[in-house]
């Protein structure tokens, strides 16, 4: 089955590491790729890991974006106005709540619009 992918944004690598973690305790088959730090493993972000992590998750079904704070937004909508931006939404929620919320939507199978309403609904 194809789902929904996630890409998590943050200023800090461990920051996603973790909640890749906390959400690979309960959901296996979606997939989430990281983008946090800069390429130097500093703190910051990188428009390439980004780039990569939107690419990667995009099985077929779309992928939602959550980031952490405003740069990590600003470098998201970059890598899409110079990559994939069809069937990619950033996602304007809680990072930790938000793909949480996602993963468990796209796990049911739905699709980018269903899933990204679910959020948005949920946290609302």
């Amino acid at each position: 089955m194809k789902y929904v992918g996630i890409v998590l944004i943050s200023h800090s690598s461990k920051i996603v590491e973790g909640l890749k973690d906390i959400i690979r305790q309960v959901i296996q088959e979606v997939p989430i790729e990281i983008a946090g730090g800069t390429d130097d493993d500093e703190v910051g972000t990188s428009l390439g890991k980004i780039m990569n992590a939107i690419h990667t998750a995009n099985v077929g079904r779309g992928v939602l974006v959550f980031y952490d704070l405003g740069s990590a937004k600003m470098n998201a909508e970059m890598a899409l106005e110079m990559g994939e931006s069809s069937n990619v939404k950033i996602v304007e929620a809680p990072l930790i709540e938000g793909a949480y919320v996602a993963a468990v939507e796209s796990n049911m199978g739905k699709d980018l619009e269903a899933v990204y309403k679910a959020v948005l609904q949920e946290l609302s």
